[in-house]
């Protein structure tokens, strides 16, 4: 059963405990990683019948697969899909940034100017899941961004093939490769390059425990978004909430693995008895029973405080994933806000529309780290450069000032590469 605290009777470290234990994965995909960059496709072939129990006569899916599996999904399927990725389009669309230039006195010009990244990778978990949203939430902000080229990296099932709906919506997207590579090695495979997977320039997308180790450990060999935790959703609920639709929000996230954190954080005992009732009502009905009831007894809570500002307090505290704003006129408090990942607003915007379908990114900061790092965005996939331009006048006016900043750091050879321009000949 979900435990019920009182926020006046809690130490900080309550407030912050998941009960969770990790587990040291470092070394095995160390080892994983050199191996990929030693061996190349053999050692992809060789990890995918250890590990995905399948033998691959090749690693890249064919336009032939792609066709095939795009008429192997029902066409609702397709048509919603679709309706999906004009939103999520719509959505990151805004986000283009442009470049900038600003003219100054005697010629100067200084600006910055926005380049796409050119090569991704996608890490899509994939075998016995399937999850066509992340495809969509991370490559369409790549292609908006104009990324030349966009890989997508997922386990294949134990027949060798990719799921239907993975290469459906790979195809909506615009991916232009996908290979039945998973694991620490595809993300060995997407840093380091091998004979079929081509080397990519950053790596994006959720995965297990030895994924997000691989990727912490090529980091600065390529750039990544972020090292996704487990998956979390903190409701703000006031006393005119519907335990019906809190528990059900709640158990939304407790699904996705036992790892996973619900908490609700209100200002009525009433409705936090009322939810922890209906947890346990509701959870008697799910497929993953199992799985969930482990998440809410280890990772779940409900707190209740004294007021919704102290309610606001504690989620900008926790800085969660996902928050929803169960409360009448949500947007008098959005700007108290202060760290989350995803905000949900209203009693009638449960956090499985930001999953699917709403067009907001689903690919969020977890375990604290909203308090400084933002969604995936259309800005993840592009790279800021500046650039200035002086004349001859204009640097002539501020060479002396510069060389005195630089004597002042100790720097000589940068005090005189601005003043020998005007030194006379000898």
């Amino acid at each position: 059963m979900i435990k019920i605290l009182e926020y006046a009777r809690l130490t900080k470290e309550e407030i912050f405990d998941r009960g969770e234990s990790t587990v040291d994965v470092s070394g095995v995909v160390s080892e994983i990683i050199a191996n990929v960059r030693a061996n190349g496709d053999k050692a992809l072939i060789e990890y995918a019948k250890k590990f995905d129990k399948v033998e691959l006569s090749s690693l890249e899916v064919t336009e032939q697969e792609i066709e095939e599996a795009f008429q192997a999904v029902p066409t609702e399927f397709v048509e919603i899909l679709k309706e999906a990725a004009e939103n999520i389009r719509a959505f990151h669309s805004k986000q283009v940034r442009q470049g900038f230039e600003i003219q100054g006195e005697d010629g100067v010009v200084i600006g910055q100017k926005i380049t796409p990244i050119e090569r991704v990778g996608l890490y899509v978990p994939g075998g016995t899941a399937a999850y066509p949203s992340t495809v969509l939430m991370d490559s369409i902000p790549a292609k908006i961004a104009g990324c030349k080229e966009i890989s997508i990296v997922t386990p294949p099932s134990k027949d060798g093939k990719v799921n239907p709906v993975i290469l459906a919506s790979a195809k909506i997207a615009g991916v232009d490769r996908i290979f039945k590579v998973g694991g620490a090695q595809a993300v060995a495979a997407l840093a380091y390059g091998t004979e079929t997977v081509p080397e990519v320039d950053k790596i994006v997308g959720p995965g297990n425990a030895f994924v997000a180790e691989a990727k912490r450990q090529v980091f600065g060999k390529v750039s990544i978004d972020m090292i996704a935790g487990p998956s979390e959703i903190l409701v703000i609920a006031d006393g005119k909430s519907n335990p019906k639709f809190v528990a059900a929000d709640l158990l939304s996230q407790a699904e996705h693995d036992k790892m996973a954190s619900a908490v609700l954080v209100t200002d009525s005992m009433e409705l936090a008895e009322a939810v922890q009732a209906e947890i346990e009502a509701q959870l008697k009905e799910l497929p993953r029973e199992e799985i969930a009831r482990v998440s809410i007894e280890n990772n779940g809570k409900i707190i209740v405080a004294e007021n919704i500002y102290d309610v606001i307090d504690i989620s900008n505290e926790i800085a969660p994933e996902h928050l929803e704003l169960s409360v009448d006129n949500p947007f008098d408090y959005l700007p108290k806000i202060k760290n989350a990942g995803s905000i949900f607003m209203g009693r009638y915007c449960p956090e499985a529309l930001g999953d699917y379908f709403a067009g907001p990114n689903h690919t969020l900061p977890t375990s604290g780290t909203a308090r400084f790092s933002s969604p995936l965005s259309v800005d993840d996939f592009v790279k800021k450069s500046q650039y200035s331009y002086y004349t001859e006048q204009a640097l002539k006016k501020v060479a002396d000032k510069v060389a005195y900043f630089a004597n002042k750091e100790g720097l000589q050879a940068h005090a005189r590469s601005a003043t020998i321009r005007f030194e006379e000949n000898e």
